[in-house]
């Protein structure tokens, strides 16, 4: 559905939109011929982003910039209502997100505040914007924002990984309700690899040589919207998409042959999963 909402034109509503992927994305909708409207926390970035992008958008196509807290639901309300204020909406992406440390029984404030962003955020977003949308009865797509943390779930941050988790399912029931509501609307479920962004940057100066750039992250994105795939994850120079496709078939396996969970990362398996990848 991305080409035809392409082709009808119309305004990108960008989440977490002023840096990084988000920013991307926005620069490639305003190429794409899209007015934009920018969602981010206020503040000089997100005014320095509708800027820039306002150089790039074609002759009389808007760019507003607005700002939410994605984890209040009345800040979406006001995004979709400026937005439609604005003109109609042909690509939904819900982006913002953040990460903060937590452990299975200790950290209950990052644990809120990651899942009331990560996915309430995106909740807030579709609740929003979808049955305005859904009554345009024009092409359109929503582009959520996953992790492969929220698929394979490795140890380290599990508040984090149970958020993604949550955006994995909606965004599949929410291509599954479009679907049988007839809605000229695609859902999409995009996950980006290991990718170079503003918050990478505050800890590692330079960029990793297995980092991709957020620009090709978000060409990959397009790439795959453009041939209606629903589950977008994103390699990099480091993991390819057959690696992707080997943890993923790993991690269902945990289920199938009955073994330890998150078994990838237990002792008495790690071989087997080295030969598995490899193989």
């Amino acid at each position: 559905m991305y080409k035809q909402a392409i082709a009808a034109g119309g305004l990108a509503v960008v989440t977490g939109g002023a840096s990084g992927v988000g920013f991307a994305a926005a620069e490639r909708f305003a190429q794409a011929g899209l007015g934009v409207v920018l969602a981010d926390l206020p503040g000089e970035a997100l005014d320095q982003a509708a800027e820039k992008l306002r150089g790039q958008v074609k002759q009389g196509a808007p760019v507003l910039a607005v700002p939410v807290d994605v984890s209040k639901a009345e800040d979406l309300a006001a995004l979709a209502d400026a937005a439609f204020g604005a003109g109609e909406v042909a690509v939904l992406m819900n982006n913002a997100g953040i990460s903060r440390p937590s452990g299975s029984w200790d950290g209950a404030d990052a644990w809120r505040a990651m899942i009331e962003v990560n996915l309430f955020g995106v909740l807030n977003g579709v609740q929003a914007c979808l049955p305005r949308m859904i009554a345009a009865a024009r092409p359109a797509v929503v582009v959520n924002t996953g992790s492969k943390q929220g698929i394979t779930t490795p140890p380290g941050n599990p508040g984090y990984n149970v958020s993604k988790a949550g955006v994995k399912v909606l965004t599949e029931m929410l291509a599954h309700d479009l679907r049988q509501a007839e809605a000229p609307i695609s859902a999409h479920l995009f996950v980006p690899g290991f990718t170079y962004t503003g918050m990478i940057a505050r800890h590692i100066p330079e960029k990793p040589a297995a980092a991709w750039t957020p620009e090709q992250t978000v060409d990959h994105l397009l790439t795959r919207m453009e041939a209606d795939d629903f589950y977008i994850l994103c390699p990099d120079n480091d993991v390819t998409p057959e690696r992707d496709r080997r943890r993923v078939t790993w991690a269902l396996g945990d289920i199938l042959e009955n073994r330890p969970a998150l078994s990838r990362w237990h002792p008495d398996y790690a071989d087997a999963f080295e030969d598995f990848e490899q193989s």
